[in-house]
C-alpha cells in the first residue's frame, strides 16, 4: 500500500494565491526571448529578460529540454441539426508514434464537448483538399472514465493521422486562456525545437528559447540534451478539496534515449531541467533505475507514490547505470515508458540541480512541484512576481531556480 500519511499533511489551501485575471498572459510577446526572467539563487531574487538567461547559468551546465510537439487535437464537428460537437483527442489506443503514422483509421481516447447531443450517429466533417474532398468521420466505441473511445476514419485513406490533425484540427490552448485559437498560435504555442508529435499542451518553459539563446549557451559551454514527454490534458487538473493524498495524478507517455543516459552519467556540472515536464521525466528516471535494481525486467512505469515508499537510497549513478544496462540487454537505443510521478513538498530531488519554468496556477500539482524545490520561499517568489508586473501561466514570463 502507498504511504499516504505524509501526503495527508499537505494542505492544498496552503498553496493558493490570488491571481488576477489581468495577470494571465492571453497572448505571447512578439519576441519569444523578450519575456521577463525571475532568477532565484542562494535565497536571492533578481530579474532580467530571458535573452540573457545564459548569464545566470553556471558554465558546464547541462540543459535538458522536452522536444514533444503539440498536435492540433481539437476537432470540431456539426450535426445536421447544427449542434456543435467538439472531440478533443487525448491519447491513442495504439502506441503513440504508431498512431500518428496510421492510415485510414485510428482509435483515440477523447473528451467530447456537448456529448449529450451526440447519440450513436456517425459525425462527419468535410474540407477541401488537393485530391478533391477530405472527409473525416467519428464513431463512438465506448467509455473510458470521463472520456470516450472514438474511432476516427478518413478519406483519402493514404493520409496519416498526423496529417489528418494538421488538416482538420485546432491548437488546444489551455482553458484558462479563455479564448479561441488564432492562426499564430500554431507557431507560438510550439517550441522551436519541437520534434515528436503527441502533446495536447505545450511544455511552456521551452517557449522562450530562440536560436540566439542557444548560440549564447554554446558560447558559454552549456550543453543541451533532449527527452520526450507527451503532455496530457491532466496537467491542468486542479487539486480538489479532498487533498493531494487522494488526488489522482495523470499518466503521461515518455521516451528516453540511451544518449541522454550516457550524458547524465558523464555530467560533472549542474543538470538544469527546462520545464516541469523535464523535471518529472528526469526524476522518474531515477525511480525507474531503483526499480530495475530490484527487478531487472521491470517495465518503465513510475507511479505517483513511488518516491514515498521509504525505499533504501540508491546513488544516482547506480540508478542510471541500471537503466543503461537494461537498454543494452533489450538492444534498443530508445526507452519508451510512462510516468505518474507526483512531486510535492518533502520530495528529495535526485537528478536535477535547477530548473527553468513558468509561473503556475494556484492549487495545482505544478505549484506543489515548485514548492518542493523552493520550500516556503515559493510564496515570496510569487509575491515578488505579482508586485513586479510579471505575466503568468503558459504565455507568461519565466523563472530560473538554482
Amino acid at each position: 500500500m502507498p504511504e499516504t500519511s505524509f501526503l495527508s499533511t499537505i494542505h492544498i489551501d496552503d498553496y493558493d494565491y490570488p491571481l488576477p485575471t489581468g495577470r494571465i498572459a492571453k497572448f505571447p510577446l512578439p519576441h519569444r526571448d523578450a519575456s521577463k526572467l525571475l532568477i532565484h539563487s542562494d535565497g536571492q531574487i533578481a530579474e532580467d529578460h530571458f535573452y540573457n538567461v545564459a548569464r545566470y547559468l553556471p558554465a558546464d551546465s547541462l540543459l535538458v529540454l522536452n522536444n514533444t510537439r503539440v498536435v492540433r487535437a481539437r476537432l470540431q464537428f456539426h450535426k445536421p441539426t447544427g449542434a456543435a460537437i467538439e472531440i478533443f483527442c487525448l491519447e491513442p489506443v495504439a502506441e503513440i508514434e504508431q498512431a500518428f503514422a496510421q492510415q485510414e483509421q485510428s482509435v483515440w481516447k477523447c473528451l467530447v464537448g456537448n456529448a449529450r447531443r451526440w447519440k450513436d450517429e456517425t459525425l462527419r466533417l468535410e474540407l477541401p483538399h488537393k485530391e478533391g474532398t477530405f472527409v473525416l468521420e467519428a464513431e463512438k466505441q465506448g467509455r473510458d472514465g470521463d472520456a470516450f473511445l472514438v474511432l476516427l476514419k478518413w478519406q483519402p485513406q493514404a493520409l496519416t493521422f498526423s496529417k489528418v490533425l494538421e488538416l482538420a484540427g485546432q491548437v488546444p490552448l489551455p482553458p484558462y486562456l479563455n479564448r479561441e485559437a488564432v492562426n499564430s498560435d500554431a507557431n507560438t504555442y510550439q517550441t522551436v525545437y519541437a520534434q515528436h508529435n503527441g502533446s495536447v499542451a505545450a511544455p511552456t518553459a521551452g517557449l522562450h528559447f530562440t536560436d540566439a539563446v542557444f548560440e549564447q549557451l554554446i558560447a558559454k559551454n552549456i550543453a543541451t540534451s533532449h527527452l520526450t514527454l507527451h503532455v496530457g490534458a491532466g496537467t491542468f487538473k486542479p487539486v480538489g478539496q479532498e487533498g493531494i493524498a487522494r488526488h489522482q495524478m495523470h499518466t503521461e507517455q515518455l521516451v528516453i534515449s540511451r544518449q541522454l543516459i550516457e550524458t547524465l552519467l558523464s555530467q560533472n556540472g549542474k543538470t538544469i531541467a527546462v520545464g516541469t515536464t523535464s523535471v518529472r521525466t528526469l526524476e522518474s528516471l531515477y525511480w525507474y533505475g531503483v526499480q530495475l535494481i530490484h527487478n531487472p525486467d521491470a517495465p518503465f512505469y513510475v507511479s505517483q507514490y513511488d518516491p514515498y515508499q521509504n525505499l533504501p537510497e540508491v546513488p544516482v549513478s547506480q540508478s542510471l547505470t541500471a537503466i543503461a544496462d537494461a537498454m543494452d540487454r533489450r538492444q534498443s537505443p530508445l526507452l519508451p515508458g510512462a510516468t505518474q510521478l507526483l512531486i510535492v513538498p518533502g520530495y528529495r530531488f535526485n537528478i536535477i540541480n535547477g530548473m527553468i519554468t513558468n509561473f503556475h496556477q494556484p492549487r495545482s500539482t505544478l505549484l506543489l512541484l515548485i514548492a518542493a524545490w523552493l520550500g516556503p520561499k515559493w510564496k515570496e517568489v510569487y509575491e515578488y512576481a505579482l508586485s513586479h508586473q510579471f505575466r503568468f501561466l503558459s504565455y507568461g514570463d519565466s523563472c530560473l531556480f538554482l
